[in-house]
């Protein structure tokens, strides 16, 4: 079955993950991290690319991006292919080291920005990477440090995250961290990491209960939010692609061009 295309749009925010080949480590050391960060400092400022969120452990990574100036398809090809190039040589291997292509979800804001954020930032701690929520705020390869003042990378959007949630700087900080320990006793939240009807909804009593009510949902594997969401998305970009169909059918083919030249 073939892969179905991206989607993305103006201002869409994306879960991205990006697994290692057989499960393989794709951060052997930090200065194999280091190399990741500062490739993504880079990209995302010179795109302005808003991150709210993001998290590095041994054999995957999570983003929480929304598209900016550039499509989310062209960051993660500058980040990733030179990421790998460099990979390759410190390491002297060769070949693939992600696992096909990354996974790109399109979330509805509300509440999956909120939500998200926790589940990437927590990330580390479920994984056993550090033991504890202490550790994790000291944790330097996610957002999370970022988020409540211990680190500082000037990249990552903090605002954004922080307005939902105080009035003043630190009392959004200090309702965070509440935010945050809350998540903590919080299963994986496997309706987090992709999109489609059952994931959407929360799970399938819902779609059940829709069912019975005989109401009907929109749904998309590739975009995680509300019906009405879904629809816009698909249809926002259904118009992309007619209008680029329609720009790339007046450009004239190389033999044509020619003879207008001669």
């Amino acid at each position: 079955m073939p892969r179905r295309a991206r989607i993305d749009a103006s201002g869409a925010l994306h879960h991205i993950i990006c697994r290692g080949i057989e499960r393989r480590k794709i951060f052997r050391n930090n200065t194999d991290k280091d190399d990741f960060v500062n490739r993504l400092s880079q990209v995302l400022s010179e795109t302005n690319t808003p991150c709210y969120a993001w998290a590095l452990l041994s054999n995957h990574l999570h983003l929480l991006l929304r598209t900016g100036n550039a499509p989310i398809a062209t960051i993660m090809r500058k980040v990733l292919t030179g990421y790998v190039v460099n990979f390759n040589r410190r390491h002297k291997r060769y070949g693939h080291l992600f696992q096909n292509r990354y996974k790109s979800i399109i979330c509805e804001d509300d509440p999956y920005l909120l939500e998200l954020t926790r589940y990437i930032h927590l990330n580390p701690l479920r994984a056993g990477v550090v033991e504890s929520l202490e550790k994790l705020n000291r944790y330097q390869w996610s957002g999370h440090a970022v988020l409540i003042g211990k680190i500082e990378r000037k990249w990552q959007d903090t605002a954004t995250m922080l307005g939902y949630l105080g009035n003043s700087h630190e009392e959004a900080i200090e309702e965070y961290a509440r935010f945050i320990e809350d998540g903590v006793s919080q299963d994986r939240r496997p309706e987090l990491v992709g999109g489609g009807l059952v994931r959407s909804l929360g799970g399938w009593s819902e779609v059940v209960s829709l069912r019975r009510k005989s109401r009907k949902a929109i749904s998309d594997e590739r975009i995680l939010g509300s019906s009405e969401f879904v629809e816009r998305i698909i249809t926002e970009a259904d118009q992309k692609e007619k209008e680029t169909l329609r720009l790339s059918a007046k450009i004239s083919g190389l033999d044509s061009l020619a003879k207008t030249v001669s």
